[in-house]
């Protein structure tokens, strides 16, 4: 690095928050995906005008900036270009406003999604977008590839809550993209634009967010299936019966396999295991909305139908959901956590056309969704110290894309494009679709500096 330009950055943000130490930069290289590149340097913000400074500096030099919150990101978002600064926003980590009558909140970038909802806990209410990273993830994060997680089949992603941003432009100017109001149509909806946008548009300085208020009751259950489509079937059954579960979640055979080795829960080892949830303002509510779920169960033969008999039992459930990725990990050197959606109608052909893959490749792929969204998350296991499994999981790869868009789903649900998946932006998108990104793109940000080599931009 230029020393003018280290010497401008360190006064920018101070000794203190600059780095350009190898081992600093080896830990900001990678993310959660397996992909690494090495910065020039990092940076940790601590406001909105050190973002500004930062971003003027860089795009006058042409350098790039990788905005970075917890890193956990499974596609390469917020891996860093070669040359780059990485700009860390998790001291950025305020609630700087919670107003309950308005149903909102307002926070920095940094702020970790479970945090927030442990502030909003004795309020009554909660911001719904639950990730599996949630204990570490940042907000930031989760608007910068629109997060969702487990509640998504009732409760949406992360773009449904976002009532306003305030954004640094590539020049370092600042602008609000919405409003602090439950409804505005006042000019174009910027604010869903960058919302998914991981950071290739600017950087997002602070979040105004809707919250929900917590549901007083919740019921849970499991059903088994003996075969993996059949699973699927009984999803679409569910989501047509006209109650919409607050979740609805599958684990196929391998990952229950994985969840039993690694914990005590002692979970049937059967094709797959559905895990559902009904919610409602009193628990009769909630009781009658699993009667008709265990009714769509039946219907479609479900094995063994248990309802969960404690809050204890439930939230053991739901930890084993949550903890499905990390156990799976175990399995062997190498994992990647594929987020595929389909629509609902199509679950059960997906899932049969990710057996037939796994069985045709002998590639081992486990399979865990957010079944009430079409959300599935096939995750390959395999030796990456093997080049011959190397090239088949490549080739495992594209069969799932191919087949995905086929099904006429999409490629990524709330992991986003980053690095993992630029290459097949053209797969799913027409080419009128990629020009006006790429003109967007330019619009914003000419010099091309933010997060270069993320989401298949050509600029």
């Amino acid at each position: 690095m230029e020393p003018k330009i280290k010497e401008a950055l360190i006064d920018i943000v101070g000794p203190d928050n600059f780095t350009d130490s190898l081992i600093d930069l080896v830990s900001f290289s990678y993310d959660s995906s397996g992909l690494s590149q090495r910065p020039l340097a990092a940076v940790w913000v601590q406001n909105t005008q050190q973002i500004a400074a930062i971003l003027k500096l860089a795009n006058t030099h042409k350098i790039p900036i990788t905005p970075r919150g917890a890193g956990t990101s499974l596609t390469g978002s917020s891996v860093p270009h070669p040359g780059s600064i990485v700009l860390d926003t998790t001291r950025m980590n305020k609630i700087l406003n919670i107003s309950v009558e308005d149903r909102q909140v307002v926070v920095q970038p940094g702020v970790v999604f479970d945090n927030l909802n442990r502030e909003l806990l004795p309020t009554g209410f909660f911001f719904p977008p639950n990730p599996a990273s949630g204990k570490v993830a940042t907000i930031g994060g989760n608007v910068a590839t629109n997060a969702g997680g487990v509640k998504g089949a009732k409760y949406g992603t992360t773009r449904d809550y976002v009532l306003d941003l305030e954004v640094v432009l590539a020049d370092g100017s600042v602008m609000h993209t919405g409003s602090h109001t439950m409804k505005c149509v006042s000019g174009y909806d910027l604010t869903r634009l960058f919302v998914g946008s991981e950071g290739t548009l600017g950087v997002v300085s602070e979040i105004t967010l809707k919250i929900n208020p917590l549901p007083q009751a919740t019921t849970t259950c499991t059903a088994t299936f003996d075969e993996l489509p059949r699973a699927g079937k009984a999803v679409s059954e569910i989501m047509r019966s006209g109650v919409v579960p607050s979740v609805l979640e599958l684990m196929d055979s391998p990952t229950l396999q994985a969840v039993n080795q690694a914990t005590d829960l002692d979970l049937p080892e059967v094709a797959a295991m559905l895990l559902v949830e009904t919610d409602g303002f009193t628990q009769q509510e909630a009781d009658s909305q699993m009667d008709v779920v265990i009714n769509a169960l039946k219907n479609k033969n479900a094995g063994e139908i248990a309802r969960a008999s404690t809050t204890e039992e439930a939230e053991k459930l739901w930890a084993a959901r949550k903890a499905s990725y990390g156990v799976l990990t175990r399995l062997n050197y190498n994992v990647l956590a594929e987020d595929l959606v389909v629509p609902i109608s199509k679950v059960a052909q997906m899932l049969e056309g990710i057996l037939d893959i796994s069985r045709r490749s002998g590639i081992l792929i486990a399979n865990v969704a957010h079944a009430g969204d079409g959300n599935i998350h096939p995750v390959i296991v395999y030796d990456g110290t093997d080049p011959q499994q190397v090239e088949k999981v490549k080739q495992v790869e594209a069969e799932l894309y191919q087949m995905v868009i086929e099904l006429d789903g999409t490629l990524t649900g709330e992991h986003g494009i980053g690095m993992s998946k630029a290459k097949y932006m053209g797969m799913e998108h027409d080419p009128v679709f990629i020009k006006v990104m790429n003109g967007l793109k330019n619009l914003f940000d000419p010099n091309a500096i933010l997060n270069p080599g993320k989401l298949g931009l050509e600029v």
